[in-house]
C-alpha cells in the first residue's frame, strides 16, 4: 500500500517550470490585462512537489505574481483595489492554514520550535502591514512606498521558509504526516479565504 501511495504522488508531481506557470496563471485570472513579472525565484526543491511543501510554494508563487501585478497599477484604480483585496485574503488564508496544517505540529518538537515561532511572528508582522496599507489612500504618493516595504518583507519571509524552514521541518516529519498536512492545508485554506476580511488599521512607527 505504501508503494502505491508513493507512485501515485510521484505521478502528480509537476516540473518546477509548469508548477510556477500554473501558480502565476491563477494570479493572472484576477486581472488578465496586467503583467505578472516575478522573474527568477529562490531555488527550492519543493516547487512542483505533490505534498504540503510543494502546495505552500505554489501559493508563494501566486503571491509573488499578485505583488508584481499590483506594482503595474496606478492610483486608486479598480485593478489596484481588486488585486489588493485578493492579495490580502490570500495572505491571511495562507498564513492561517499554514499555521494549522504545519506549524502547529512543528511547534511540538523542541528542535524545530524556534523557527516555527519565527514564521508565525512574521505572519503577524505581514498582517499588520496589510491592515496599514488598507487604511491608507491608494492614490497617495506614499502608498506604493509602503507597499514596496510589504513586498520586501513578504519575499524575505517566503524565501526563508522555502530554503530553510521547510527543509528543517521535513526532517522531523514522517512522509504520512506530510501527505496528511496537504489535505489539512487545502481544506483550511479554502475555509479561511472564504472568511477573510480586509482590516484597516494604521501602523504607528516605533
Amino acid at each position: 500500500m505504501a508503494t502505491q501511495i508513493v507512485e501515485t504522488d510521484a505521478a502528480k508531481r509537476k516540473s518546477p517550470r509548469v508548477a510556477k506557470a500554473d501558480a502565476i496563471a491563477k494570479a493572472k485570472a484576477v486581472a488578465p490585462d496586467l503583467a505578472a513579472r516575478i522573474g527568477s525565484t529562490p531555488k527550492t526543491r519543493f516547487r512542483g512537489d505533490p505534498d504540503v511543501f510543494g502546495r505552500l510554494v505554489e501559493d508563494h508563487d501566486r503571491h509573488r505574481a499578485l505583488l508584481a501585478m499590483i506594482e503595474e497599477t496606478e492610483g486608486k484604480s479598480a485593478d489596484r483595489e481588486t488585486l489588493f483585496v485578493e492579495l490580502t485574503k490570500e495572505l491571511k488564508a495562507h498564513a492561517a492554514a499554514e499555521e494549522q496544517a504545519l506549524w502547529s505540529s512543528v511547534l511540538r518538537d523542541p528542535e524545530t520550535t524556534d523557527f516555527a515561532r519565527h514564521a508565525i511572528a512574521e505572519h503577524k508582522e505581514i498582517d499588520d502591514m496589510l491592515a496599514d496599507l488598507a487604511a491608507r489612500d491608494m492614490a497617495s504618493p506614499g502608498w506604493l512606498r509602503r507597499f514596496a516595504e510589504l513586498k520586501e518583507e513578504y519575499l524575505h519571509h517566503i524565501r526563508e521558509e522555502e530554503q530553510e524552514q521547510f527543509v528543517a521541518a521535513e526532517q522531523h516529519l514522517r512522509p504520512t504526516d506530510v501527505r496528511y498536512m496537504r489535505r489539512v492545508f487545502n481544506r483550511r485554506k479554502k475555509a479561511e479565504k472564504a472568511a477573510a476580511t480586509v482590516e484597516k488599521k494604521i501602523k504607528l512607527k516605533d
